[in-house]
């Protein structure tokens, strides 16, 4: 597992299969602000040429998008249905194997896209028995807590500094933080109605074949950087065990330790952990 410094992507490799990862590309986010009177430039073109750059250096087999092609969540805008299309033929003329993991904003995306891109279910996807990836803003499949490593977007996470004269500066950052791997088992088990007198890994074990391995959480930064995002060193946040100041279930629910999580630059500044900083928002 290697982040491509200084990219908001992830690249995994497994003998020759290698995949890269992105997330929360959000196409179509700035006609949302055009039509409030905001005019940014589309960044479609912008996020392709880096695309097409991290294609061309590292030769994936695979791409995977993590959720959040889209912005509009339930329809698609005029801009999606142009941009959309464009960018998938563009990346497809590169690379065979495109699978797409839907978001809480992908609602109706399968009519952008060629038939050619596997849409996945939102609950995720087992990659090698190592790797569980899924959007964010949904409980993972069970199968997924066999894997070591859980990846997820959707929080669009960054760090924000203030000055000693008051200016405030956001980065954007990669988070790793350590599972609660009973608790995580417990909750996805009760979303599914799933309840027993026995411990919430053999319970996984016993309905769902899965042995409960999960250990570390990443989540990644969203591929279009214009986007804002979610301070990770705000003050509140990883303080008390069940954090509404966080979106998706995985964050909210004492599954993640996200208190001692570690932030990283993307160019792979360590940091430190959300508790040292803080104190710095």
């Amino acid at each position: 597992m290697m982040p491509l410094r200084p990219f908001p992507a992830l690249l995994l490799q497994r003998k020759a299969e290698r995949v890269l990862v992105v997330a929360d590309l959000h196409i179509g986010w700035e006609a949302a602000l055009a039509e409030k009177g905001i005019h940014v430039p589309s960044q479609t073109q912008k996020m392709l040429s880096v695309m097409v750059q991290l294609i061309k250096s590292y030769k994936p087999v695979r791409l995977l998008f993590l959720g959040d092609v889209k912005h509009t969540v339930a329809t698609a805008e005029w801009g999606e249905w142009h941009d959309i299309p464009d960018f998938f033929e563009a990346v497809g003329k590169m690379v065979d194997d495109i699978w797409v993991v839907p978001g809480n904003h992908d609602g109706n995306l399968k009519p952008l896209l060629s038939e050619t891109v596997k849409i996945l279910p939102s609950t995720g996807v087992v990659l090698w028995k190592k790797f569980g990836l899924f959007h964010g803003h949904t409980w993972p499949a069970p199968e997924l807590l066999g894997c070591r490593n859980l990846i997820i977007g959707h929080v669009h996470p960054v760090v924000a500094f203030r000055d000693p004269t008051g200016f405030r500066v956001t980065r954007q950052v990669w988070v790793k933080a350590e599972c609660n791997d009973v608790q995580l088992a417990k909750s996805v088990l009760k979303n599914l109605n799933v309840t027993g007198e026995k411990t919430p890994a053999n319970l996984l074990k016993e309905r769902f074949n899965v042995k409960l391995r999960v250990s570390q959480l990443y989540i990644m930064p969203s591929f279009n950087s214009f986007l804002g995002g979610q301070p990770m060193n705000k003050k509140g946040i990883g303080k008390s065990a069940r954090s509404r100041m966080f979106i998706g279930p995985v964050l909210r629910y004492r599954s993640v330790d996200i208190n001692n999580a570690e932030l990283y630059l993307l160019d792979g500044t360590f940091l430190g952990s959300i508790s040292q900083l803080r104190g710095l928002s």
